[in-house]
């Protein structure tokens, strides 16, 4: 085997460790197995149990932190979070942060884009008025070149007419939006669909296979910002959030 090969072999068996142990803690907090406080295994234990380095175990950690599933303290380890109330059920998702948080390289691609008029169907979704000017923009999300999400987006030019003119060279739309559009309200609506011929290609997936939608309006002190209609293959995502009965409301979460 060439020394390229091995390489290639090593990375892909550590991504595989490392979405195993991910998934094994996720599973005990979600299930109730692993309360609020409960002591996560070190990194020394989990390197023992899951025979990988400590570079694996730290990226898992620090992903399972960065989602608010878990606590790090420096010296004492890591421990199952309280839940949090002040935070939207689900957050509006940086694609690049993500994948840099779970060890994967990250890129995107714009495969449309058109300036369209409101329909009727959108008007009634958004509030704005019929035939209203739209920055259309279709975009596939790539994590290590594999179709990580594919994104439909709606801009409003009224309140974001500088889009019209952004190329999205270096940013994706929905992260260039963050950056630069502070937002007051949104709303949320999640959904499974199976794909259809078209999108199973986009994302690479089997014709019928399962997708989770995540449809997502903003707005700024009133005005509407943008609508995403992001699909995420199903066997590569899942929903994660948490919640108390002792601490009612909106609690995080997140598409991993």
């Amino acid at each position: 085997m060439s020394a390229t090969a091995a390489a290639k072999q090593g990375s892909s068996s550590a991504k595989h460790v490392y979405q195993r142990i991910r998934d094994d803690i996720e599973a005990r907090i979600m299930s109730g197995e692993w309360p609020p406080g409960h002591r996560v295994p070190f990194e020394h234990e989990l390197m023992a149990e899951y025979g990988c380095s400590r570079m694996t175990v730290n990226k898992v950690l620090s992903t399972l932190a960065a989602n608010g599933l878990i606590t790090r303290r420096r010296r004492a380890g890591s421990v199952v979070a309280e839940p949090s109330t002040q935070r939207a059920v689900l957050e509006i998702q940086d694609f690049a942060l993500e994948a840099a948080r779970a060890g994967m390289v990250y890129r995107f691609k714009i495969l449309e884009r058109a300036i369209e008029k409101l329909d009727p169907a959108g008007a009634q979704r958004t509030g704005l008025p019929v035939g209203t000017e739209m920055l259309s923009l279709t975009t596939l999300h790539l994590m290590d070149e594999l179709p990580g999400a594919y994104e439909q987006r709606l801009i409003h030019l009224g309140t974001v007419p500088e889009a019209a003119d952004e190329p999205f060279d270096t940013d994706p739309p929905g992260t260039w939006l963050l950056r630069r559009v502070p937002w007051t309200d949104a709303q949320h609506v999640v959904r499974a669909v199976n794909a259809d011929s078209a999108l199973a290609r986009r994302l690479q997936i089997q014709t019928g296979a399962a997708c989770l939608v995540l449809e997502r309006r903003t707005w700024q002190a009133g005005a509407f910002v943008t609508e995403a209609r992001i699909t995420y293959p199903g066997e590569r995502h899942h929903l994660v959030g948490r919640f108390s009965p002792a601490a009612p409301g909106p609690v995080p979460a997140s598409f991993i």
